[in-house]
Parts: structure tokens; sequence; C-alpha cells
């Protein structure tokens, strides 16, 4: 299974959430973003290098405490060089080596978002509680369903649970799909920081548990789509 974790706007939280749902569905975590990197840096090839044809993909992946990455680099060479219509078949590799796969996508819908949702069989929408966030998602879930990417989770973060929750509901009724509140919480701040899902830090964090349910949420989905159709 590939998931795509996307959102449109920059801030909302989709490395946060990349990083902590590679940990709970054991994924290997692809730092998708040629341009500006969020999730770490490794000690040798990286993205850029296996995109240029420079490394292979499953030779890449580095081991960063419990979470598995494909990192990406940080140069401009680099990015330039990389060739990104390699990419569903260097996803697809690692699919095949370790089973699931969870892209971080870039902000925006520039053509590299569109490409790994192509390439992916799942999205993961995460926003905010804020119209800038909101409407990005929007069009976000427009180019998903144009490339018949299913939407299988939204993740409404940096959220009070008790505050927003009929705000929720609206955003699960708009986006019919599953939507998880994940709160504004230092801890989450904390683990980030570090590299590190929140489980690792604090796993009596409130977040944990919000990290599970979109987990076991995608795979639900994943075991819907297998049903009707088979995994592409």
């Amino acid at each position: 299974m590939i998931v795509a974790v996307t959102g449109g706007k920059g801030g909302v939280g989709k490395s946060t959430t990349s990083l902590n749902l590679g940990y709970e569905l054991d994924a290997v975590v692809v730092d998708g973003d040629l341009a500006t990197a969020d999730l770490p840096t490794g000690t040798g090839p990286d993205l850029h290098d296996v995109l240029a044809g420079r490394a292979d993909p499953v030779a890449a992946v580095e081991r960063f405490g419990p979470v598995r990455y494909l990192s990406c680099g940080r140069t401009l060479a680099g990015a330039r060089a990389a060739d990104l219509s390699a990419l569903d078949r260097v996803v697809e590799r690692l699919e095949r080596e370790f089973g699931r796969v969870v892209i971080d996508c870039p902000a925006g819908l520039a053509r590299d978002v569109g490409t790994q949702l192509e390439t992916a069989h799942l999205a993961v929408l995460v926003t905010t509680p804020d119209e800038a966030a909101l409407v990005d998602a929007v069009r976000t879930r427009r180019v998903a369903a144009d490339l018949e990417t299913p939407i299988a989770s939204v993740v409404l973060n940096r959220a009070d649970r008790d505050e927003h929750d009929d705000f929720a509901s609206r955003v699960e009724e708009t986006f019919g799909a599953t939507t998880t509140v994940v709160g504004n919480r230092a801890t989450i701040d904390d683990a980030q920081s570090r590299w590190l899902p929140v489980d690792d830090v604090d796993p009596d964090c409130p977040a944990v548990g919000a990290f599970d349910e979109i987990a076991r949420t995608v795979e639900r989905s994943e075991q819907r789509l297998s049903s009707r159709i088979g995994v592409r």
C-alpha cells in the first residue's frame, strides 16, 4: 500500500502526520518534497540521488529511531537532477520490498503533488481549522478525485476536540471521509523536533490514540480497496 499525505497549504502538519502514520503502519516514509524537505536528512544517498539514477532506493532507506525513511536532499542542484517521472517506479519498488510506503507530499498544488497523488493508492488529507487551510484542502481533494486516488482519512490538526467537535463533523461531511482531530500539544512539537513518533516520547499523550485511529482508518480503506479492485 502507498499512502500520500497531502493537504495543499504548508505548515498544517503533513510531515508530523507522515512520521506518526509511518510508525503506526510500520511503513517507509518518503520525504517527497524535492525543494524544501522537512523530514530528517540521512547519512548516505537520498531521494535526489535515487531519482537521478545514482542510488538504489532500497539501499537509500535509513532508520531514525523506530521509523524508516527515504530522506530527501536539500540542494538546488540535487532537485534539478532528480527525474520526477521516476517517482512511481521508486515508490513501487519500496512497496514491494517493505510492504507499505507513506509519502510526505510538498505544500501547494504543483506538478510534483499530482505525481505523488497519482502514484498512491490512498491519500490522507491534513488541514487545520482555518479558512486558508480548508480552501487548499478542498482544492487538493479535487486533484485527488481527478487522479482517482481516494481520500482515506482527513486529519483536522491543531484543533481542540471539545471546541471543534461540530466543526470536525462538518469537515467529515464535506470531504466524505473519516475525520480525526489531533490537538495542539507541546508533546507533538517536541517529538517532531527529535524526529520521533509521539508514542516514543509520551505514550500517554492523547495524540497517540489519534494517530492510531488514523492508521486504522487507512487500513480499513486499504481492505475495501483491495476487495474491490486489488491494490495497483
